[in-house]
């Protein structure tokens, strides 16, 4: 899911294509799918929530579902604990989609050119996909998008490209049923949606994704999950 829209040039349009961001499925995408889809499964809730601080936004609460995603998870936790997305932002806000997406340490400097490329020191995460429908408030891994080949450079393939989440995230804040089955869910948000259709409505950049001004995360950190209500406010 790093990919930003209004794309005017081919050069332009095929290096975007190797960042990560959520894209729509196409009847080809679904031709070639032969990743494992989990089915039958009910989400169950980790012992900790990540919680959001933004420097004007409030927070988020996101409950965590190991039993849908155990490696996300533990890489999303792992992530926390280090403090590696203190200071990074919410760099894209899709309208058209209806989410939000953050989590990029690229979006710590003042160059919006480069957000949504960045990923973290580990390795990308495999594609941990259910039947879990993306709602109102579900989070998910942001991962690269198929590309081609490009001077000279290698290109990703559809099925390569389910297997490159690795530390960014996006909330959806509405269904949004072409993302099931494709994007790694592994989470939701308990406390704090109304922010989060905050968020969504800030202005961005004319013609862009892009937030007109930035979007900052203090800090995310792990909470007892006893502490907040398990019902989505």
């Amino acid at each position: 899911m790093y990919k930003l829209e209004f794309i005017t040039t081919l050069l332009v349009a095929l290096m975007l294509a190797m960042s990560s961001g959520c894209a729509k499925k196409t009847d080809g995408d679904a031709e070639t799918k032969t990743v494992i889809i989990k089915t039958g499964v009910k989400p169950l809730a980790d012992g900790h929530v990540a919680v959001i601080e933004t420097e004007n936004y409030g927070e988020l609460v996101i409950e965590l579902y190991p039993n849908l995603a155990p490696q996300m998870v533990e890489r999303f936790k792992k992530l926390v604990h280090e403090g590696f997305y203190d200071g990074t932002t919410f760099h894209r806000i899709d309208a058209v989609s209806g989410l939000i997406q953050g989590g990029d340490p690229l979006s710590k400097d003042n160059d919006t050119q480069n957000d949504g490329d960045g990923d973290s020191p580990y390795g990308n995460v495999p594609a941990e996909f259910s039947d879990v429908p993306f709602e109102r408030g579900s989070v998910g891994a942001a991962r690269r998008e198929a590309s081609p080949e490009f001077a000279g450079g290698p290109g990703l393939t559809d099925e390569q490209a389910r297997d490159t989440a690795n530390c960014q995230f996006f909330i959806t804040m509405r269904r949004e049923p072409d993302y099931d089955e494709d994007y790694t869910l592994f989470g939701r948000i308990i406390v704090g949606l109304g922010n989060a259709e905050i968020i969504m409505g800030a202005p961005v950049e004319p013609e862009t994704e892009t937030p007109a001004e930035k979007i900052i995360i203090k800090r995310i950190t792990l909470q007892e999950h006893a502490k907040y209500p398990s019902t989505t406010q």
